[in-house]
This record gives structure tokens, sequence and C-alpha cells, in this order.
């Protein structure tokens, strides 16, 4: 460890402490010398460092825990820095056929596979409800009208990743197998395509915003740990490009990195310039 002050003088806060030990960790401050993760000084040590109390370096320390940067057990004179990588979540992936993870396996699935790291799903609720504005107007839905909704948490290394909730009109999935509570085995997006709904094509949307209160419950971040995350809302369309299916990604920062991949046309199309 290189040292146990805080690299800025002045009026620490827990969320200016926060703040700095997670650049630190994130810097290698904390790694041990072969490069493997290492751990923090003491809660007391530390609140010593920033001139704050202990009771409120446990709190920085429950949020850096939050964060999934760090993990404690018993024993342990100071919290262990979690060696865990944000999971690279790359939406363009979903209707890639060509990289041996299989046709069938949601986007999710293929990502964990692909790199090698352990993942798993728990189904948070399978329920039925009333379309809000914005569903409603991405499936074309009448005033009114009801989705199922599936409300998922994917799970990377033992941390929860990302919230993963799907939406589908009724009137297409009423008495199917997607509408089943728990996990479908043989996956959703080929129940929509035995119902002659195929998901071929989709329209992703990025927005950043704070997890709600609901989502920290859901991500184990703690009451009032919110924090900075991007939605993902994908609209998916079948074959004859009616909408289908909205999902909605909360993917929080340090737990996942959205990435896009782009490619220039082998053979541009006339007009096209350079």
């Amino acid at each position: 460890m290189k040292r146990t002050s805080p690299r800025d003088a002045g009026q620490w806060t827990v969320e200016s402490a926060t703040d700095d030990l997670q650049s630190r960790i994130l810097s290698g401050e904390f790694r041990q010398p072969d490069g493997n993760a290492g751990q923090l000084p003491t809660a007391g040590d530390l609140g010593t460092a920033y001139g704050l109390s202990r009771q409120a370096m446990n709190r920085v320390i429950e949020r850096l825990k939050a964060e999934g940067l760090v993990h404690t057990r018993p024993g342990a004179r100071g919290a262990m820095v979690r060696d865990w990588q944000p999971l690279i979540f790359l939406p363009q992936q979903e209707f890639d056929r060509g990289r041996g993870s299989g046709a069938d396996t949601d986007i999710y699935t293929r990502l964990v596979n692909a790199a090698a790291r352990e993942g798993t799903s728990r189904m948070d609720d399978v329920t039925v409800v009333q379309a809000d504005e914005e569903i409603r107007t991405k499936l074309g839905l009448r005033p009114g009208e009801h989705v199922g909704v599936r409300l998922r948490t994917n799970i990377v290394d033992g941390v929860p990743a990302h919230t993963d909730d799907s939406y589908v009109a009724m009137r297409i999935v009423d008495g199917t197998d997607w509408l089943l509570p728990g996990n479908v085995a043989r996956g959703t997006n080929t129940v929509l395509a035995e119902l002659g709904h195929e998901l071929v094509r989709s329209i992703d949307e990025l927005e950043p915003r704070m997890t709600t209160d609901e989502e920290n419950e859901r991500l184990g971040l703690g009451e009032g740990n919110s924090l900075p995350a991007i939605q993902l809302t994908s609209t998916g369309f079948d074959r004859d490009d009616n909408p289908v299916q909205v999902t909605r990604f909360t993917l929080p920062r340090r737990r996942n990195t959205v990435v896009y991949e782009r490619k220039k046309p082998e053979h541009p199309e006339a007009g096209d310039t350079e």
C-alpha cells in the first residue's frame, strides 16, 4: 500500500471520502506487490486519515461494498479489495449467431459465456400490469391495455450486475410459457418465436440516471445508496416489423460497461463519401 492518508487536504465527508477511496482503489493503490487484490486499512485508521469517525468510515465501507469494489470477511482487520471487473455489455451481440454460444441464448448469457465468467439469474417477479405511457407508445398499445412483465436481476461472479425487465402485450403472451414464474429453460425469446413473433431487430435507447430505491434493493446496494447508471431500453421487432417486446436494463457504473461496435461497410453504396 502506497499511503493511508487522503490525497487532498480539506474537510472530508462520507461522500467525498467514498469518492476518494473509489479513485484510489481503481488506480491500484491497494494492490499487493504481485498485483493481487489487497485490503484497505481498518475503519479506525481510515477515519484518522480522513478526519471522520469510525461510524462514518463504516458507512463509507458499506458504500464501497455496494459498488462491488470491496468485500468484508470475519476476522479481517480491513475490507478486502474485490478483484472484479465490470461486465462488458455489448447490445449488438443479441442477434449474433456466429459466436458459438447458441442461437436461442439471450444477450446476458452470451456475454457471460463469451467472457468465461460465472453468471446466474434471479427472477424477481412475473406479473401483469397496465402499460405505462412509455411502454404503451413503444409497443403501439391501446390505452388501458395490459402487458406481461418479467423482472429479472442478472448476477456476475456473485455480484448483482444489472436489472433486466421485459414487457410484452398480454394479447401475445396470455396463457403461454412466457408468463411462467421463474426462468424458462428454452428462453422467453424462443417462446415469442414459437408464437410467430421472432425478434429480428431492435432499437436501443440509452439514458443516464440514478438507480431507484426499488433497484437498490434488487441490486443489493442498500437504502439510500443510489448509483449513477445507464438505462438501456431495447425495443424488439418481429419479421413483420411489429414492436413485440420492450426490455429495460438498468446498468450501474462499475458493474457494467456498455460498448457498441460500428463497422464501415466493405462495399459502400453509390453516393457514399469516403
